[in-house]
């Protein structure tokens, strides 16, 4: 739980420290299934993430629902942990247990500069969550028409 709590906190030197003592805590989840990766992205703290990928992190690693930190970013639209991500080999199309990807969740909560980013940087728009819905569906679903205008547009 402190490993977590300086994670939210952001506090580098001390994951570093607990890090040199326990080199299997960057890819130990909590109670709650949520990596140190997908934490850090979370909690939007680009410093911790960046150190955990240089620690080992597996930037692939999924929650007990299947998220990945990319999917778990991406509805936030944090453009810089999100390239941060993408430049460590974050697999953009890897779904979730409901069948949702990082593109689907950033067109379900109208991220528009990180659907552009995901696209650009290989996301498949044909992937269908467990409903059958892809990113672009997400879209029209949600009245966003500038997202649906970009997906038309491919």
């Amino acid at each position: 739980m402190e490993f977590f709590n300086a994670i939210r906190q952001g506090n580098v030197a001390r994951l570093k420290a607990m890090v040199q003592q326990d080199s299997t805590l960057v890819s130990k989840a909590d109670t709650r299934g949520f990596t140190p990766l997908i934490m850090a992205t979370y909690s939007e703290q680009v410093a911790v993430a960046q150190f955990l990928l240089e620690a080992g992190a597996d930037v692939n690693q999924q929650d007990a629902s299947g998220n990945t930190a990319l999917m778990g970013i991406a509805f936030k639209g944090h453009e810089q942990i999100i390239q941060l991500l993408l430049d460590h080999g974050a697999n953009i199309n890897l779904q979730n247990h409901n069948g949702s990807t990082a593109l689907i969740f950033a067109a379900t909560f109208g991220q528009t500069a990180t659907v552009s980013a995901l696209l650009t940087a290989g996301a498949d728009p044909s992937i269908q969550d467990a409903e059958g819905k892809t990113a672009s569906a997400h879209a029209k679903e949600k009245g966003n028409s500038e997202l649906v205008a970009i997906f038309e547009n491919l």
